[in-house]
C-alpha cells in the first residue's frame, strides 16, 4: 500500500528535527523509530519536550504512550540512550522508559551537575551514569500510593564511571574518602535544584545505595 504523502513527510521531518534519527543509522531502525512518534508526537507539549530535549545533543528514540492498568502508564515518554556534554556524550544503562520532562531535567544535570563536578572535584569527566531504572508499577514503599516509577517520572541513579577508569558508586562512596564524598554530596545538592524530589543515602536505608530523582515541582531534598 502506498503512503499518502501529506501524512508520511510531515512525521519524518518531526522525527529528524529531534534528533532521535541519525541519518547515518541503518533503513531498519529507521523504520522502527520513525513509527514510535506516531502516538507521542501526537500532542504539542510532546513535540515541545522532544524538540527541547534533541537541543541538548542527547540521543533518543520517541516512545508510544502506554496504559498498563491499576494507575501504572508510560506517556510523553522516550527511550534515552545518550546524553549530550560539553565535549562528548555521556552512555546512561539500564534506563529503560523515561518520561520526556525527566529526561530534559536528567540531561541537564548530568552535563552542568555531574560532568562538571567530576572534572573540578575528580579530576577527571564523566562517561557514563549507571542508572537501577526508571519504570515499575508500584508503589510507595509502605504505603498505598503509587510510586512516581509507575509513570516513568523517576530514575534511581547508583554509579558515576569518569574517562580516567574509576568508578563513584552512591553505596560505595557516600561516606569514602575526601574527594568522592565531596563530589557526591556536590551533585546531590545540584540534583535538589533541577528535579522535585531527591532522596539519598541520609534519608532511609533503601536509598543507601542510590540517589532517587523524581520529577515534579516539588522541593523535597534528603
Amino acid at each position: 500500500m502506498r503512503s499518502h504523502p501529506a501524512i508520511v513527510l510531515p512525521l519524518l521531518l518531526i522525527v529528524a528535527g529531534c534528533g532521535a534519527i541519525p541519518q547515518s543509522q541503518p533503513s531498519g531502525r529507521v523504520a522502527r523509530e520513525a513509527a514510535a512518534p506516531a502516538v507521542s508526537l501526537a500532542r504539542p507539549e510532546a513535540r515541545q519536550c522532544q524538540t527541547e530535549l534533541g537541543q541538548t545533543g542527547s540521543m533518543f528514540a520517541p516512545l508510544p504512550d502506554k496504559f498498563y492498568g491499576a494507575g501504572c502508564s508510560t506517556t510523553n515518554s522516550v527511550k534515552l540512550d545518550g546524553i549530550g556534554g560539553d565535549r562528548r556524550q555521556f552512555t546512561v544503562t539500564n534506563l529503560g522508559v523515561v518520561a520526556c520532562p525527566l529526561a530534559n531535567s536528567f540531561a541537564g544535570w548530568a552535563r552542568y551537575g555531574v560532568d562538571r563536578a567530576a572534572q573540578q572535584i575528580l579530576g577527571s569527566p564523566l562517561v557514563r551514569i549507571e542508572t537501577m531504572g526508571s519504570y515499575s508499577c508500584r508503589n510507595v514503599a509502605g504505603t498505598g500510593r503509587l510510586s512516581a516509577h509507575s509513570r516513568a517520572e523517576a530514575i534511581d541513579v547508583a554509579a558515576f564511571v569518569l574517562a580516567d577508569g574509576r568508578r563513584i558508586s552512591v553505596k560505595s562512596g557516600w561516606n569514602a574518602g575526601r574527594d568522592e564524598r565531596e563530589f557526591l554530596r556536590t551533585i546531590h545538592t545540584s540534583a535538589c535544584k533541577r528535579f522535585g524530589t531527591v532522596l539519598g543515602p541520609d534519608y532511609n536505608q533503601a536509598h543507601q545505595d542510590h540517589f532517587h530523582l523524581e520529577y515534579g515541582a516539588g522541593t523535597y531534598c534528603r
